[in-house]
């Protein structure tokens, strides 16, 4: 069982919805990603999502666009992102990395050589923005026998068909993209989200994230009524970019705690 599928079931018998909170790894500066990974636990969060700065990230809004910028003009790498891994793995053997991103630089690296990397530094799971299920079958399969989940997007516009086929390959979560757009837009129809949430029940048992446009407890809260889980990215990247280096920590710590306390609400 891996730990992402483990800390949902630890979840499940708690009877709590699950917190996943995104940053990209290397900004705002790299030498803090790590802090920021551990304040995110420390402030409730149940799975990490850890952002690979790519140049031209499609399904991201502007601000998650700058945060990569600013990861690579500062020269962060793919591998720089799994070394950042193996040092908060050093200290937290427990809470679920996954890492988050596009085909090109694993593809630069070799899947093979990636999933071996991944794994050995303490990945849990990946999601790959462009890799469809139809397309990425061999890495999807190499990479749960080494132990990492393949984690799959699903949106307000996917078929019927395209939900069995996501449900059929992917584990550890589904990643329901609550609206359509891109990261870090707003107005999410709550009802519309929840009966989407039901059709996809219909065909997995894998819990369901929801994502985009979540950016307060209050959204949090109403999301978190149908689905297993909420993530939260262009919001905490918003406090991120604002505070800079010396303040980003307190400022994202601040942010996490009420949505946090309205999801155990």
């Amino acid at each position: 069982m891996s730990r992402i599928q483990a800390r949902f079931e630890a979840l499940r018998s708690a009877r709590r919805k699950a917190l996943i909170p995104y940053i990209t790894a290397g900004d705002p500066a790299p030498e803090l990603t790590v802090p920021l990974l551990h304040a995110l636990v420390e402030v409730g969060a149940d799975v990490l999502e850890l952002g690979v700065p790519f140049s031209d990230p499609m399904a991201d809004g502007p601000v998650n666009q700058r945060s990569s910028e600013r990861a690579l003009a500062k020269g962060v790498t793919l591998h720089d992102v799994i070394a950042m891994v193996r040092e908060f793995r050093k200290r937290d053997f427990q809470t679920p990395v996954v890492l988050m991103g596009y085909a090109n630089p694993i593809e630069a690296m070799g899947i093979d050589a990636f999933v071996r990397a991944a794994k050995s530094a303490g990945v849990d799971g990946v999601l790959v923005v462009d890799y469809p299920p139809e397309e990425c079958t061999q890495f999807a399969a190499l990479a749960k026998e080494n132990g990492i989940d393949p984690i799959f997007m699903l949106a307000p516009t996917s078929t019927d068909r395209r939900i069995r086929e996501v449900a059929q390959v992917g584990s550890g979560y589904l990643y329901y993209v609550s609206l359509k757009g891109v990261t870090g837009a707003a107005n999410i129809d709550v009802a519309e989200v929840a009966a989407r949430i039901l059709k996809i029940r219909s065909v997995t048992r894998l819990p369901i994230g929801v994502g985009f446009g979540i950016r307060d407890a209050e959204s949090a809260r109403r999301i978190a009524e149908t689905a297993d889980a909420v993530v939260i990215g262009s919001r905490i990247i918003q406090e991120i970019e604002a505070a800079g280096p010396a303040q980003a920590i307190a400022r994202v710590m601040e942010l996490v705690r009420p949505i946090r306390a309205a999801l155990n609400a």
